[in-house]
């Protein structure tokens, strides 16, 4: 399992820092140093992250304030040198908060809870969903509810929750993460072109702009990140 980090410090040798203890950790994958909130919502965007590592005291934006206006929420280590944030850290479900200077040692211990986090609501989210060659099974406030592969228009990340867009009805919330789901779901029936979207191949009739258009009104862009993989199934399928 490898957890997808973001370092956010406007400090260059505090972000180098932390860059560097990630690149130690064997489970860990850096995806971007970032100076600000704006370069961090960029790679937010266009990557599936798991993991950030938050300066709280930036210019313009502070880290906390970035972590609360943020919809989809990776998992967050706060990084500060002032220790009476703490409280406010974990009042927005901060998975640890690192006081400066950061020892190796306590970096480790945080990221190992992260690990540990991580692993216990995948095992959890698995039990949510059973799946068949032609269908789903979820469970949604409180009831199991039997879904047809072909009635899907597409998969929606909302936090903790994903949203099955169905055609004939209204969607369906459960509490399961996108990479519960993608394992589930046949790859040559479903794709995932973005973080936060898979969508059922079958149900594609318009494509403008690097986005997919359902319905005519909703527009569900293909990132960076998957871009390639989606090129090559239209390429293979185009006339």
């Amino acid at each position: 399992m490898n957890i997808r980090c973001i370092a956010i410090d406007d400090e260059p040798l505090a972000v180098k820092k932390i860059a560097a203890y990630i690149q130690k950790v064997p489970f860990l994958e850096l995806v971007a140093e970032c100076r600000n909130a704006s370069e961090a919502m960029s790679q937010l965007e266009k990557n599936d992250i798991q993991l950030l590592f938050v300066d709280i005291n930036m210019p313009d934006i502070s880290g906390m304030e970035f972590v609360k206006s943020l919809t989809n929420k990776p998992y967050i280590v706060f990084t500060t040198a002032y220790s009476e944030y703490a409280v406010e850290g974990f009042q927005v479900d901060a998975a640890d908060y690192l006081l400066k200077p950061i020892s190796f040692t306590n970096f480790l211990k945080a990221v190992n809870k992260v690990k540990n986090l991580i692993e216990l609501n995948a095992k959890s989210r698995n039990e949510s969903i059973k799946a068949t060659a032609n269908h789903l099974f979820v469970k949604s406030d409180y009831k199991i509810i039997r879904i047809g592969l072909d009635d899907i228009k597409y998969i929606e990340s909302q936090h903790e929750y994903i949203k099955i867009h169905l055609i004939h009805s209204k969607p369906v919330l459960t509490q399961l993460s996108m990479k519960s789901i993608e394992e589930q779901l046949p790859p040559a029936r479903f794709m995932r072109v973005h973080r936060s979207f898979i969508v059922n191949l079958a149900m594609i009739s318009v494509i403008e702009r690097n986005r997919i258009v359902f319905d005519g009104t909703v527009y569900i862009p293909v990132s960076d990140q998957y871009k390639g993989k989606f090129s090559e199934y239209i390429d293979a399928n185009f006339i």
